[in-house]
């Protein structure tokens, strides 16, 4: 059988690794794409290639920039001949006190976090519609939901603009490809041990499961919304949190 081609954008550690793993694992053929670490995307592409025995492509691009995208996509179409699943998981988080915070800020986060996003998945899109099949995942955050915090204004409203752009992509590109949200809340990653520990415990006393997410809980539910098992799951957003 013909493996399924899976792109996970910014996915050399963290959440987008921990969901390229568990791609491979089920067997699809993965693109790793990174922006600045290429000697881990080439430890991941060796290990995941090494351990599950699928093809793995690595890409350079900034997936805030039009051109690059447009050539990751190119690149992964002369590879494999298509894409069958999409996940936007790239994305950056500036914290600065509100009254710090700047123009520059607001854009730089909003150009990764929602315009790359919007612009991986209208060119990834363009080749789904040609096969009339796909599926896009966005990875979005319960700070787009119901969890605010002034140091991340910025990063809060990209993830809301994140869930609104995949309702408006569900009816874009219907019938064909479907178009799903998952919106973890805190999960287990290097980004977030390095928080103050006070601030830790505060939020995971909020939590009802008393603990961050672990990265692969967040990818099985991503690679479950990816397969024929969700065919039928469309225009959803899926909070992770652990209850909140």
């Amino acid at each position: 059988m013909e493996r399924k081609v899976v792109l996970v954008t910014g996915s050399t550690r963290g959440i987008g690794k921990a969901i390229i793993t568990d791609f491979a694992i089920k067997g699809y053929n993965v693109v790793i794409n990174y922006k600045n670490s290429e000697f881990e995307a080439q430890i991941l592409k060796q290990e995941l290639e090494d351990t599950y025995n699928i093809e793995a492509l690595i890409i350079k691009a900034d997936v805030s920039k039009e051109n690059e995208v447009k050539e990751m996509v190119q690149q992964i179409i002369n590879k494999f001949g298509k894409i069958d699943v999409l996940v936007n998981n790239a994305g950056i988080a500036i914290d600065k006190e509100f009254e710090d915070r700047t123009v520059e800020d607001w854009q730089l986060t909003l150009n990764v976090n929602l315009i790359g996003p919007f612009l991986v998945s209208k060119y990834v899109g363009a080749e789904m519609l040609k096969q009339e099949n796909g599926k896009i995942i966005n990875i979005s955050s319960t700070n787009g939901i119901n969890s605010f915090f002034p140091t991340s204004i910025d990063y809060d409203a990209s993830k809301a603009g994140l869930i609104n752009l995949t309702h408006n992509l569900a009816i874009q590109f219907a019938p064909y490809i479907n178009v799903n949200c998952i919106a973890p809340g805190w999960v287990n990653t290097e980004m977030n041990k390095c928080l103050p520990k006070e601030f830790i415990e505060e939020e995971t006393q909020k939590i009802y499961k008393k603990r961050f997410a672990e990265p692969e809980e967040i990818a099985k539910v991503v690679t479950f919304i990816a397969s024929s098992d969700a065919d039928y799951i469309n225009d959803e957003v899926i909070k992770i949190d652990g209850g909140y």
